[in-house]
């Protein structure tokens, strides 16, 4: 059934297109070409060619095409303009050798078809996004809240550097990162003596600190929780988490920044369940797709099936099914090499 859909279609063109009449070959074959000796190229021989050779990449991208278009029409209008304005990247970084740098680096041979691959993988990257929020369950939702979700912090911090030239040595840098940490020891000393804790910190950090902009206030980085501050302070944040209000670090605590002693002064109590619940999934889904080498083929394949996908042509589908497989076999040994 496949062939002769396809067939349809080329007479159709032939017919249509060029307003000939198709030729017919020796052997009573429909030509796509012909010679005057009779012979030529059969559009059978061009259709098992084609299906041999291109047949499988060409039908997954159109039916993907299909299928995300219908799936996603709604965001159709965003899938075009991410398009343009990558082809508009590209065009002003390769002007005239635009299409030569596709050619080279994908083998699509025409800025159109560039273009298209671009517009869909915006469409399948949809797809598998969802797919992989749709991997995560309540249950696993629940326990991320239980165990990694927390009320603002109210955190005090003193940061001490290791100050030294650029073109010092190895030693004379190792020697200022074990100075940094004794100074931060030092001030963990001092206030393990306190009476006082807060008073205490706040005049450490005003003493001590290296951090400009919060050291005349305590050293205050106020309310924080995780994506509140950059990625900088992530370590600061994690072991806040730690403390209970009124408690300080008795570990230095090291950043890219720096050495840290750090003091929670207050919590706030963190938001329901309810209000975070597409945030933890959001969080948990991003995690799936950035350890899951075969979330991508297993998405696409999903939601061929829903939309109740049939390949008629057998060769075809036996190639669809050796492209899954090996697809989900790569994806394995990727997750296992990780």
């Amino acid at each position: 059934m496949k062939k002769k859909i396809v067939v349809l279609g080329l007479c159709t063109f032939m017919l249509c297109g060029c307003g000939k009449t198709v030729p017919t070959l020796n052997d009573g074959e429909q030509a796509i070409v012909s010679f005057n000796n009779g012979n030529g190229v059969s559009i059978n021989e061009l259709y098992n060619e084609l299906k041999t050779n291109y047949g499988l990449e060409a039908l997954i991208n159109l039916m993907d095409k299909k299928i995300l278009e219908d799936k996603y029409k709604d965001n159709l209008t965003s899938a075009n303009e991410y398009a343009d304005s990558t082809m508009k990247s590209l065009e002003e970084s390769y002007g005239d050798n635009l299409l030569s740098a596709i050619q080279q680096g994908t083998g699509l041979q025409t800025i159109d078809a560039y273009r298209s691959y671009v517009y869909v993988s915006y469409l399948q990257n949809l797809c598998i996004e969802d797919y992989a929020k749709s991997q995560v369950s309540e249950k696993e939702m629940k326990k991320y809240y239980e165990d990694k979700v927390y009320g603002d912090v109210l955190v005090n911090h003193i940061l001490v550097t290791a100050n030294v030239d650029d073109d010092a040595t190895d030693e004379e840098k190792t020697n200022a990162e074990n100075e940094a940490k004794e100074k931060i020891n030092t001030i963990i000393a001092k206030l393990k003596e306190s009476d006082n804790v807060k008073e205490t910190f706040t005049s450490l950090a005003k003493e001590y600190s290296e951090d400009t902009s919060t050291k005349e206030d305590g050293g205050s980085l106020g309310y924080i929780n995780e994506g509140t501050l950059s990625s900088a302070y992530d370590e600061i944040v994690e072991n806040a988490f730690k403390l209970k209000d009124g408690e300080f670090s008795t570990e230095v605590i090291t950043t890219e920044l720096g050495y840290h002693v750090i003091f929670r002064e207050a919590s706030k109590e963190k938001a329901s369940y309810d209000d975070v619940k597409d945030s933890i999934r959001d969080t948990l889904s991003e995690d799936i797709l950035s350890t899951d080498a075969s979330v991508n083929t297993k998405a696409l394949q999903e939601l061929r099936k829903e939309y109740g996908m049939e390949i008629v042509d057998s060769e075809i589908q036996s190639q669809y099914a050796k492209y899954i497989q090996n697809a989900l076999a790569q994806a394995q040994q990727a997750n296992d090499a990780n």
